[in-house]
């Protein structure tokens, strides 16, 4: 059997990062990859990327990753409130001015997708990694959505299963086909209710796929406190206290 950990949405948040990788290497797992989004709403975007930099963890490149290594302007989105939006643009211009210069040209370089292929006995599963989408790193596709819009992707990567993340919001689907489509969530801005930081391991076999949403506690408080000493908006220590409104 292999093991294979994959985790997304990490947005400067150290602590949860850290509490996750720890989970990781203690259940053994050694083949680990990154679906973007390292930056932006938590004060340590620098140094997240300095732990990913460090491992030689593959990492694809987030909406928010590509926004401060190219310096897209950001406009803003309807389902945001006024509050969020103001407190957006605020976090997103901190980013633009503490990523370092080597840190920005790392995030330039980071591939949009990843396909994976794992021999397992004589089965050979084929895995497509993305952000959000295969055409787009800034599509939120939710578990409400038609298997249709799925089983496309997976016809169209020719994959067993298709894993994304962006929407901070976990899920797995397993269609008619055995096929899969699974959200492995944020690790560092969760939009579930638990604020926990969640990543996925899959489980291969040569008879089939097993994939297992983890979520763990990590000192939130202190994501809090620094957020709150930092030039980030208090909007996003609240966020993570779960005292804003959740708006998908």
């Amino acid at each position: 059997m292999i093991q294979i950990a994959i985790f997304s949405d990490v947005h400067g948040n150290l602590p949860a990062l850290e509490a996750v990788l720890k989970d990781i290497e203690q259940r053994g797992i050694h083949q680990k990859f990154c679906l973007g989004d390292l930056v932006d709403f938590a004060p340590w975007g620098n140094e997240v990327i300095e732990r990913i930099k460090s491992l030689n963890t593959p990492c694809l490149m987030g909406n928010h990753d590509e926004r401060i290594a190219f310096d897209i302007p950001v406009f803003p989105l309807s389902k945001h409130s006024q509050e969020e939006t103001e407190a957006r643009f605020i976090a997103i211009d901190h980013s633009k001015k503490y990523i370092n210069a080597e840190n920005k040209i790392f995030l330039s370089e980071l591939p949009f997708h990843l396909k994976l292929n794992y021999k397992v006995g004589k089965r050979h599963w084929d895995i497509q990694l993305v952000h959000s989408s295969l055409t787009s790193n800034d599509t939120y596709l939710y578990e409400s959505e038609t298997d249709e819009v799925f089983l496309s992707m997976l016809e169209d990567s020719k994959a067993d299963l298709i894993v994304m993340g962006h929407t901070h919001l976990s899920f797995q689907k397993q269609f008619e086909n055995k096929k899969w489509a699974v959200n492995c969530g944020s690790v560092g801005r969760s939009k579930e209710e638990n604020r926990l930081a969640s990543y996925l391991i899959l489980y291969l076999t040569e008879e089939k796929i097993i994939p297992e949403i983890i979520q763990l506690s990590y000192p939130i408080e202190e994501v809090i406190q620094k957020i709150k000493e930092s030039e980030i908006p208090d909007y996003y220590a609240s966020f993570l206290k779960n005292d804003n409104v959740l708006i998908l």
